[in-house]
């Protein structure tokens, strides 16, 4: 039975919720039942989505949600469902669509959304601050607006569900295929030439592009491919975005240099990392590269194992509601430490707020990174997010299964098998599913355990690991797999608990499940399968191609094995590329 005038986070098993289960305002989670409530008292949603480890979410919460006035609003005019997108991306993708439809540009976390008693949206924001400021109205005012617009136009507001619909409906043309080189080619002109990624701020490594244009370097060996590939890896490595103390990488840069982090690591930033970097050590062997992948594994592996040995989510960029303090350093912290001005910047005025971000000159010696240690762990460490989700999980085995190829030597091929026997045990042998509920899985999580399924197939050689990935193909298709689109929808068909059907074709925070599934149809040799999702994959591109990058090496793949040509994953050999 729903308790509508209660928090309910506490029983929630998501660490982002129960960061919020002390809060004044009444969060429900999003149900079945949350939602008939709704219905039937013709009460407005105000949805929150965020996740653990995010910032901004901190900020809204302390300063809106902890607040005993701003919750009693709150309560008394809206039904509050709070979500971790970490655990329903379903909802959050159709919810950030939404956003950027309402507000034409791209969302992010907080996300605020308003839904009509039904559970359709008709308004939202990200944060919103808890005075105006910066143009920015105040969220209680905000609150009160939409409040009275509701009621004031209910009727009309209930009336748009088909219009929205019909508006996030993804557009799709005839084309059967395409030259996908000129469509490639156009997004190297959004490049930044000087510090590498895309132009402006904030920057984000953006990994799967740069695997795409590895790909059709190794295809086509033309150099243009390979250059901006160069020049992001040596920023990422020796910016302020990687740390040089414990290794890993931090989600994203605030400005244009890679100097200044967001500071929060996340899993699939860092198992990405690690992918792209081994590919191109492939090119690339210099030991300065090999070193960071090795870095960065043994950060995974020392910080990132939960209690089920599995991988967590995500470290915060907070620690004693600081952000950055954990990471950055005072100069009279480090100014003693013997040459340190030899292998880092170190000025006593800072790079960031007086404090000093780490950012390479030359590689430092070992004495100078254990004492740069020792200073940082008297800190307190940021909130981790020990939270297990299947798909980053899987592509960290095909991580592991790359770096190996490079570092050989290190164990890492051992412990990919070691990671998906953990996962057989827990997830395929009992049922599949993302995260903490054994009935919500994702086409993701499909797509990312099959590859990593095949990737140990190809290394290995163990026939076993075919098998089942066909047999994961069939599932897949059986739960996802939409005959009208040609499609593979996000959420199960049978299991769709919101206003509108998810499809996603574009690249996010990991590469696009549809685009992986292509690939894994085409290695399992079911073409008739993999025909119909390039048919469908190529109607979107011409729309949608900036974000689509995943989609152009998929499509690329299964065109030159479908007219039997030498490939593989990584590339075609250049002979018969050309034939």
């Amino acid at each position: 039975m729903i308790k509508i005038n209660e928090n309910v986070l506490s029983n929630d098993l998501s660490p982002y919720l129960k960061q919020h289960k002390d809060n004044p305002v009444n969060w429900q989670i999003w149900s079945k039942e949350t939602l008939e409530y709704s219905k039937q008292n013709q009460k407005p949603i105000l949805l929150s989505i965020g996740y653990a480890s995010c910032h901004w979410c901190h900020v809204m919460a302390h300063e809106s949600f902890e607040e005993d006035e701003t919750a009693k609003l709150m309560n008394k005019l809206f039904v509050n469902i709070k979500v971790d997108r970490e655990e329903r991306p379903d909802l959050d993708f159709i919810f950030q669509s939404s956003f950027q439809l309402f507000n034409q540009t791209g969302g992010g976390w907080p996300l605020t959304m308003f839904l009509d008693e039904n559970g359709v949206p008709f308004m939202g924001g990200t944060y919103f601050p808890k005075e105006a400021k910066h143009g920015l109205p105040s969220f209680k005012e905000i609150l009160q607006k939409v409040s009275e617009a509701y009621k004031d136009q209910r009727e009309k507001i209930i009336n748009q569900k088909d219009l929205i619909i019909k508006n996030l409906d993804l557009k799709k043309n005839s084309v059967l295929n395409q030259d996908l080189i000129p469509i490639l080619d156009m997004s190297l002109s959004h490049l930044d030439p000087v510090n590498g990624g895309f132009k402006g701020a904030p920057k984000f490594p953006t990994f799967n592009f740069y695997e795409t244009l590895l790909y059709f370097y190794n295809t086509t060996n033309d150099i243009k491919y390979l250059k901006p590939v160069e020049l992001i890896i040596k920023q990422l490595c020796s910016k302020g975005i990687y740390d040089h103390v414990e290794g890993g990488i931090a989600r994203y840069t605030v400005d244009e240099n890679w100097v200044i982090p967001h500071f929060e690591k996340m899993l699939y930033d860092n198992t990405q990392f690690i992918l792209l970097l081994s590919k191109y050590c492939k090119i690339n062997s210099d030991n300065y590269f090999k070193e960071k992948i090795e870095q960065t594994i043994e950060f995974l592996k020392k910080n990132f194992l939960n209690k089920e040995g599995f991988m967590g989510s995500a470290f915060d960029a907070d620690s004693d509601g600081e952000e950055g303090k954990y990471y950055v350093y005072a100069y009279n912290e480090i100014k003693d430490i013997e040459n340190i001005g030899n292998y880092f910047d170190i000025k006593p005025e800072g790079n960031w707020e007086n404090k000093i971000i780490l950012v390479e000159k030359e590689k430092p010696n070992e004495k100078i990174l254990k004492r740069l240690l020792q200073i940082r762990l008297q800190k307190n460490k940021p909130f981790f997010d020990d939270k297990t989700q299947l798909d980053l999980n899987c592509l960290m085995i095909s991580a592991l299964i790359e770096a190996n190829e490079v570092l050989p030597n290190r164990g890492y091929l051992k412990l990919a098998e070691e990671f998906f026997c953990n996962i057989e045990n827990k997830y395929i042998e009992n049922k599949i599913h993302h995260s903490y509920s054994k009935n919500i899985v994702f086409i993701e999580d499909y797509a990312f355990l099959i590859k990593a399924i095949l990737d140990l197939a190809d290394k290995t050689m163990n026939f076993k690991y075919k098998e089942l990935a066909r047999k994961l193909c069939q599932e897949s298709i059986t739960k996802f797999f939409l005959e009208d689109k040609n499609i593979f929808q996000k959420n199960t068909k049978n299991n769709n608990d919101i206003f509108f059907k998810p499809i996603d074709i574009s690249d996010n925070t990991i590469p696009n499940g549809n685009a992986i599934m292509l690939i894994n149809l085409v290695k399992c040799g079911m073409m008739d399968d993999a025909k119909k999702l390039s048919t469908s994959l190529n109607g979107y591109l011409n729309i949608y191609k900036n974000h689509m990058m995943t989609a152009i090496r998929a499509l690329d793949f299964y065109n030159n094995i479908n007219f039997g040509k030498n490939c593989d994953e990584k590339g075609c050999k250049l002979d018969d590329y050309k034939n």
